[in-house]
Formats: structure tokens, sequence, C-alpha cells
């Protein structure tokens, strides 16, 4: 687990807000020099913690290194106070609503087995929330993607007519 002092987490959290920011725009904004934002920067891309061009945090490399995908059954008429009660969760990384088994799918991660076991928990408090389902990842074989589809939607593009032309 890498460790990340106060300006390493600003800018994480700048990146994260505006990942399209400058270098001179996070300075300013961190009230650092530019040069201290750039060697920042760079430290954090070679020590794996900023990944995808630097705008992509990588979990895992900060300690979270477990993750889970949870199915959530809730009672309809209170679907959005649990929604409101999944977003104070730390843990939670994203919430979708879903058809077939189950209400809501989510992704956590936590550092080890018991800071999951304490987000659970806590979902589990969430009034309206019926009973759930975890399961642990194991190893991500595909990660998020969607480089894929536009390539997809360049090949048939080219079969398309521009927008716009009859």
């Amino acid at each position: 687990m890498s460790t990340l002092d106060a300006l390493d987490t600003k800018l994480l959290l700048a990146l994260i807000e505006d990942p399209r920011a400058q270098i001179a725009d996070l300075a300013e904004r961190l009230g650092v020099a530019r040069n201290t934002v750039q060697s920042r920067f760079r430290r954090l891309l070679r020590a794996g913690i900023l990944r995808g061009g630097g705008r992509e945090v990588d979990l895992e490399a900060l300690g979270y290194d477990v993750v889970a995908f949870m199915t959530l059954e809730v009672v309809h008429r209170e679907l959005d106070a649990v929604i409101a009660g999944l977003r104070r969760i730390p843990a939670i990384l994203e919430a979708h609503e879903i058809s077939g088994r189950g209400d809501i799918w989510c992704r956590l991660a936590a550092a080890d087995t018991h800071g999951l076991q304490s987000a659970l928990r806590s979902v589990l408090r969430i009034r309206g929330v019926i009973r759930s389902e975890t399961v642990l990842a194991l190893h991500t074989h595909i990660g998020y993607r969607a480089d894929q589809l536009l390539r997809r939607s360049l090949e048939t593009a080219g079969t398309a007519k521009p927008e716009g032309e009859p």
C-alpha cells in the first residue's frame, strides 16, 4: 500500500473532479508551485496509483484490494432512501438499479475483509434494504473499458453516411 500525504490526496481528488485540468490550474487550485504538482503527478504515475494517462486512480495500488459485488433487494417505496444511504458509504464505488434478480447492484472496495464487513453492515442498516447477496472479486481479467465500443462504432461509421448528408 502506497502512503499518500494530504497534497497527494488533494491532487487525486482534483483530478477526479476535473480530469481535464491542466498542471498550472491544479497548482493554483492546490496553492502550490507548478513544479510541485508536476513532480507529484509523475510520482503517482510511477507508483501505479494513476493509470490511463494519469486520470484513473488504481485503488488496489492504494491498498484497497478487496473488491466485492453486492446485489440488494429493497422495499421499492424506499428506493430513494436506500440510494441516499448508499451514497454515504465511502466503500460503495457505484450503484445501479437493475432488472432481474435483485433491485440494486453495487461495487465495493475495501482495504481488507474487516473493512468490507463493516461496509456490508452499514448497507444492511439502511432502512428499506430487505436482503443482500455479496460475492468477492478474485481477479479482474477485463477492467472497465470503452475503447472496444468506440472501435466498433468507427468500423460501422465507415459504412454510414456522415450526419446531415442525404
